[in-house]
């Protein structure tokens, strides 16, 4: 039905920046949100940025003002932009895409694999 897969993760200096994307492809569905959560060590998952179908952003306290969330409808792609990176921005971090099935009108979440930022230096 709908797949995702992230690429950008990597090491970065503290102060670095880096750019998360993540592809959503399939058929026979609509995508009416798009978020990035992220995951550290022994922590529970939180959300980190949302983007809707109207285009409207939010974020996380943490990411005010540092991160940035966007997207290519054309492409089914949502992306993170990452600036001004601390030690405590490494995690795991995934991509989830609410999804409304067209057959039966169902909504659903899709997530990544998730990929790693790590920020040290």
């Amino acid at each position: 039905q709908v797949q995702l897969v992230e690429s950008g993760g990597g090491l970065v200096q503290p102060g670095g920046s880096l750019r998360l994307s993540c592809a959503a492809s399939g058929s026979s569905f609509n995508i009416y949100a798009m978020r990035w959560y992220r995951q550290a060590p022994g922590k529970l998952r939180e959300w980190v940025a949302g983007i809707t179908s109207g285009g409207g952003t939010n974020y996380a306290d943490s990411a005010k003002g540092r991160f940035t969330i966007s997207r290519d409808s054309a492409k089914n792609t949502v992306y993170l932009q990452m600036n001004s990176l601390k030690p405590e921005d490494t995690a795991v971090y995934y991509c989830n895409v609410g999804v409304i099935l067209t057959s039966t009108r169902n909504s659903l979440d899709a997530w990544g694999q998730g990929t790693l930022v790590t920020v040290s230096s």
